[in-house]
């Protein structure tokens, strides 16, 4: 696996606090993220390494593995296991590995569990596991499709089923980084964020939104227009409608997940918007109105 100095993508000192990790960490990703740059591929990729530079470096675990093993830092567990049972088996007690430092391990690993191990049996070791995050419309949520996403190099085509949720991780098996000694690759998990919506709020399957009516309308009853995310939707308005009334409209609302042709409701809540800027005429009808009562 190509090794990727993260401190050099987060543009960071290997003395950086963790304050200083999550301050490059989002300055940086504001900068790249995929939405201030739809067509930059190159922004895409250090978008990526900037997200998983992150989640390394501000894990203490991760950080200090990372700090003493490079690149198999992913291994570091597997490595001390297995140094302390060669170690038990060399002559005049343990060896002292004590030089290692900071250098690539790499060739020290080939020789515990490679080629350097003689009769020694090949311990094959799954490689590790990648995390990224990918933010979507909620229009684009509503809806099956594909996308195509670059990792380590590599452009993976894949397809989004509409219905996804905010948060949810779905787990591409054996996108990850490869493994060692011919082990088993690790796993790419994505996870989604659903942007916030202007019109719309979703919870579970449902939309919630609010629409606006005359008060004429509301008072007489009619019809009144609204917009969905699925097209524009007539509804007929009861007369004496009143200000905060919710009606439902049943399979209006968000595809359900894998389940083709489900949908959950919409549910609109009604506002009624008094007249301004009176006539004289219209003061003194309102005005009669109001004494009828």
């Amino acid at each position: 696996m190509e090794f990727i100095d993260y401190y050099k993508v987060l543009g960071i000192e290997k003395t950086a606090s963790a304050e200083e990790i999550k301050k490059a960490y989002r300055k940086l990703a504001r900068k790249l993220h995929p939405d201030l740059n739809p067509n930059d591929k190159d922004a895409h990729k250090k978008f990526q390494q900037v997200n998983e530079a992150n989640e390394v470096l501000s894990d203490p675990d991760k950080r200090k593995k990372y700090d003493q093993y490079g690149k198999d830092w992913q291994h570091a567990d597997q490595f001390e296991q297995q140094r302390q049972q060669q170690g038990n088996t060399q002559q005049g007690g343990t060896q002292d590995y004590s030089n290692f430092g900071d250098q690539d391990f790499s060739s020290f690993f080939e020789s515990m569990f490679g080629q350097g191990g003689g009769r020694q049996r090949q311990t094959k070791f799954r490689g590790q596991d990648y995390q990224a995050q990918l933010q979507l419309s909620l229009e684009a949520a509503m809806t099956t499709h594909q996308q195509v996403l670059t990792v380590n190099g590599k452009n993976i085509r894949i397809t989004i089923p509409a219905g996804v949720e905010n948060g949810q991780v779905i787990k591409l098996a054996g996108y990850g980084a490869p493994g060692v000694n011919g082990g088993p690759a690790g796993d790419f998990y994505i996870t989604f964020n659903i942007t916030a919506h202007p019109v719309f709020k979703r919870l579970g399957d449902d939309l919630y939104m609010t629409a606006t009516i005359d008060l004429y309308t509301a008072l007489l009853g009619g019809d009144t227009t609204i917009d969905t995310l699925s097209g524009k939707v007539k509804l007929t308005v009861a007369p004496e409608t009143q200000s905060g009334t919710k009606i439902r409209l049943k399979g209006k609302g968000f595809p359900v997940y894998k389940k083709e042709g489900q949908h959950g409701d919409l549910y609109v809540t009604y506002t009624v918007q008094l007249p301004v800027n009176l006539s004289d005429k219209e003061k003194a009808l309102f005005t009669e109105l109001k004494n009828l009562k």
